[in-house]
């Protein structure tokens, strides 16, 4: 009985060694594993790089589009064909033309001489093209062409043909009117470039051929007194 004594406390403390290791193994694995498990929501939470702040890009101001202006204006239309006066004769030669343009406008004489007269007036296309027109219903058409204006004169019962150049002065149209002993005088000329002259005077409407002018003055006698014949323009 007092051999069992020693032999029972040497089993004991083997024993308790066994269990203190065991122990000491459980814990240490639970420590490793508990220090190695790092949870999933943890890594998807990582904090995203912080963004250095930028200072907001300054913007251009706007351009601000300027209107076109027109030039200034000189208070005039300006001309659709260049200005300029024209004069000829029918295709006929039984009557002579002249045609004044002026700033897009134009004024045109037709005459016979003796007893037929037609004034008209109208506007003058870009193109040249002219209808010039009178309270009569007589019409002159026309096309400006370089220096010549070739067209036709539609007096009503009849139509002209015409061809009318270019001018130079004295060559062109002239007008007067006034009162010679109380009778009204309405005169008109056409000076063509060879210095030939038609037109036609009426007096309180009764038409004749009308006298020659000074074209470099415009003096004309008319019944003893004397009238200035002027150039016409629109």
């Amino acid at each position: 009985m007092k051999r069992s004594g020693p032999l029972f406390t040497l089993l004991a403390g083997l024993l308790l060694a066994v269990f203190m290791l065991s122990l000491n193994a459980t814990t240490g694995t639970r420590s490793t594993s508990a220090g190695s498990d790092t949870p999933a929501d943890a890594v998807s939470a990582s904090p995203a790089p912080s963004k250095t702040p930028t200072e907001p890009a300054t913007k251009a101001p706007a351009a601000t589009a300027t209107p076109d202006r027109p030039p200034p204006s000189s208070g005039r239309p300006s001309p659709a064909v260049p200005n300029g006066d024209y004069a000829g004769r029918t295709d006929d030669d039984s009557s002579a033309v002249a045609v004044t343009v002026r700033d897009g406008r134009a004024v045109a004489y037709f005459c016979d001489g003796r007893d037929q007269e037609s004034w008209l007036k109208g506007d003058v296309e870009a193109d040249g093209t002219m209808r010039l027109t009178n309270k009569k219903g007589q019409v002159l058409t026309g096309e400006l062409s370089g220096r010549r204006i070739r067209g036709g004169v539609d007096m009503g019962q009849r139509t002209y043909g015409f061809t009318a150049d270019k001018s130079l002065e004295p060559s062109g149209l002239y007008r007067a009117t006034d009162t010679v002993d109380g009778t009204e005088v309405d005169a008109g000329w056409i000076v063509l470039q060879d210095g030939d002259q038609v037109g036609v005077l009426r007096r309180d409407g009764e038409a004749a051929p009308a006298p020659r002018i000074d074209p470099r003055s415009g003096a004309v006698t008319v019944d003893g007194q004397q009238l200035t014949a002027r150039p016409v323009t629109p």
